[in-house]
């Protein structure tokens, strides 16, 4: 019996990541061999277990040489094994693996599991996100959190949250423990588009920072930014990057 899309994109993710926990517990690596052994494990799972469940669709993943036959399918895969190597190698928690589904260019399914946290957040099966606080939260990243994120944050009176990786950020909102994120300055399509699937799903806006669509399965796959947010602060976040931009 063949799965939804959804369940699929679900069942995917959560296995690779107990794969790369298993990579983990293993003890054979650590540091930046950690992650890129974590990596090559997850990807291969990923990229053989969709070929052979949606052969005729297409598929795109960070670790894998990107194939142009994708740009002519309605239908595509886009993966990140490990979001936030990083974090996986150090044995932190705040990192994600990422299958989602582009639909003719829009981020229409997605799953994004946090294996350290024994979570997976599906795009389908939308939950009850907690209320914002008054002063408001904002995610960014742990090293090198971005002029604009930070000079947003000060002018609404927000809080800065540092953390990982971009799903563990996107999922952050969806989990109650922030309420803005805003990154500019280098992602690529696997990075963004199962985390803005799930955002969606669960009624929240996620945008480019000027406001624009988020639009997948490009010939260039770098998507240098990315907005998520609720609804109800999506309006004043724009307006107050445009001095940043």
């Amino acid at each position: 019996m063949s799965m939804s899309d959804g369940d699929l994109a679900a069942h995917l993710a959560d296995q690779a990541g107990k794969i790369l926990l298993q990579v983990r517990a293993s003890g054979m690596f650590e540091g930046k061999s950690l992650g890129k052994a974590g990596d090559q494990t997850a990807n291969q799972f990923l990229v053989h277990a969709l070929r052979q469940q949606r052969p005729d669709d297409g598929l795109l993943s960070e670790e894998e040489k990107d194939n142009p036959e994708r740009l002519a399918k309605e239908r595509v895969w886009i993966v990140d094994p490990v979001d936030g190597t990083r974090e996986y190698g150090e044995e932190r928690s705040d990192w994600a693996v990422h299958v989602g589904m582009a639909v003719n260019g829009a981020p229409s399914l997605g799953a994004v599991a946090l294996p350290g946290l024994d979570v997976v957040l599906r795009s389908d099966q939308p939950g009850e996100i907690p209320a914002a606080p008054e002063k408001l939260r904002m995610v960014v990243s742990r090293t090198r959190p971005a002029k604009e994120a930070t000079g947003v944050c000060e002018a609404i009176g927000g809080e800065l949250v540092p953390m990982g990786s971009a799903g563990a950020k996107a999922m952050a909102i969806l989990r109650g423990e922030a309420d803005i994120y805003l990154h500019s300055g280098g992602q690529y399509e696997w990075d963004s588009m199962a985390p803005a699937a799930v955002a969606l799903g669960w009624g929240l806006h996620a945008s480019r920072i000027d406001g624009s669509p988020l639009v997948y399965n490009q010939e260039d796959v770098y998507m240098p930014d990315l907005l998520i947010c609720r609804k109800e602060h999506a309006d004043m976040v724009l307006d107050k990057v445009k001095a940043f931009l």
